[in-house]
């Protein structure tokens, strides 16, 4: 039978103590649901309906990029309900799988295995936990079969001294939601419709109810409050350390690392500590990323050094450069191979030449620079008038002295020279030297000013 998933994504989330929805809290830089969704669409079903409500508006808005049939439920009365707004989309002859989406981490094999039992009648996943505080108990009769969930809330003592429970997260076909659904009651403390009672009436009604046994407590944990989101962050961070010390790369500290987004590397990386990756960033072998620094949706090429305390974004680096410590590389700028760019340094829109460098103390931005170009400590390409941006064009082989003013519009031709301290506004042609600054005056007997003494 073909798939569909429904996936509950409907709760404030009070305990969050937050005016954003719950399920987008961001986990490694991402929606909690988001996680959900991936994980759902990897599973390839032939839709996938998400449930919603508080903040319906703001979820569709974050996560419209995803073919996802967004499903209102006015008022929360339980996860009973909240399956039962989506059935009316899904087709009766479907595998009905039924996520949540504050629970990230769940694997797509343990939801396949989950489908497979659920071909023939409804399947449960459970789970061993140490402190079942809290969630459903699973019941089993004397021969170890499935024969009902009990909340916590509604458990005697010995039911609550049960440590297999109800992660939530359960299969069956179409047909069986729309026969038992409809008959779920709201008889408890809660007053809610529980999705969990559609087992009950299975086994009352002599069918064998499936079960598998999650393979960890995290797989299927859900966030409720920011210590468990922390502890989950912390646990997605750890499988991203994991998984990329075993492809060859090496990590000074597993423990303080972040992946926001899609980290790709090639043998030999070598990633120091509280490096923070967001986006889409690939990183080539041989590549150094010194500790304290952020790349977000960067490439780095092979053989290349990013130093100690840099921030690049949508940024582009060559093989062999070597870019900080304490430098700024920002949107649309290129490093061509063994370029530099050194401490304290921005750039923005630029592209650096082969072998150039901009080595301290200077901002480069709306720049085409070409090969084996020096920018002297203090340069400064003032490109924005007020109202528009404009380009500075440097070729191959030019030397900009210290604190120079490059003034856009502005060409300088291959191997020109600009004098230190010199403002550029005009066009300097090949090998020419460009000298704009006073003339220096030396005064003799020239009286230093002191401090007038005064009367206390």
């Amino acid at each position: 039978m073909q798939l569909e998933v429904i996936i509950l994504a409907a709760g404030q989330g009070t305990r969050m103590k937050s005016s954003l929805p719950k399920v987008l809290h961001p986990l490694a830089g991402r929606p909690l649901v988001e996680h959900v969704i991936v994980t759902a669409l990897s599973m390839e079903p032939v839709a996938v309906h998400a449930v919603i409500g508080h903040g319906a508006e703001l979820v569709q808005q974050q996560l419209a990029e995803f073919d996802v049939n967004w499903v209102v439920q006015h008022e929360q009365l339980g996860t009973g309900h909240g399956v039962l707004q989506a059935l009316p989309f899904v087709s009766p002859d479907s595998v009905v799988l039924v996520l949540y989406g504050d629970v990230p981490l769940i694997g797509s094999d343990t939801l396949a295995a989950l489908v497979a039992m659920a071909q023939a009648g409804p399947a449960l996943l459970t789970a061993q936990v140490a402190d079942s505080t809290g969630y459903g108990r699973i019941l089993r009769d004397a021969a170890g079969a499935l024969v009902g969930v009990v909340e916590h809330k509604d458990a005697t003592e010995e039911q609550r001294a049960i440590k297999e429970i109800n992660t939530g997260l359960l299969a069956a076909p179409a047909s069986d939601f729309l026969e038992y659904l409809p008959r779920v009651g709201n008889n408890n403390k809660q007053g809610e419709y529980y999705l969990p009672d559609i087992l009950s009436m299975a086994v009352a009604e002599g069918r064998t109810v499936a079960s598998c046994l999650a393979d960890s407590e995290l797989e299927v944990l859900g966030v409720n409050d920011r210590v468990q989101l922390n502890q989950l962050e912390r646990e997605y961070q750890r499988r991203q350390a994991e998984q990329l010390m075993r492809a060859g790369v090496t990590l000074a500290d597993s423990n303080r690392l972040d992946v926001r987004g899609t980290l790709s590397c090639g043998q030999d990386v070598s990633i120091d500590v509280n490096v923070v990756f967001e986006g889409q960033v690939n990183l080539a072998e041989g590549v150094t990323i010194g500790p304290n620094c952020t790349l977000r949706d960067v490439t780095v090429e092979a053989g290349a050094t990013i130093h100690a305390m840099s921030h690049l974004q949508d940024a582009y680096v060559g093989p062999g450069c070597n870019v900080g410590p304490f430098a700024r590389l920002r949107p649309g700028t290129r490093l061509a191979e063994g370029a530099r760019v050194g401490n304290f340094v921005e750039t923005k829109n630029a592209n650096i030449g082969r072998g150039s460098k901009v080595s301290h103390l200077s901002y480069v931005g709306d720049c085409d620079m070409g090969e084996g170009v020096n920018i002297g400590a203090g340069t400064i390409t003032c490109n924005y008038d007020g109202v528009n941006k404009h380009k500075t064009e440097i070729g191959s082989g030019v030397f900009v002295g210290s604190n120079s003013t490059l003034v856009a519009p502005l060409q300088i031709g291959e191997q020109g020279f600009v004098a230190a301290g010199s403002t550029v506004t005009k066009t300097v042609g090949k090998k020419e030297l460009a000298v704009s600054r006073a003339r220096q005056r030396n005064i003799e007997g020239w009286q230093r000013p002191g401090k007038q003494r005064t009367e206390d």
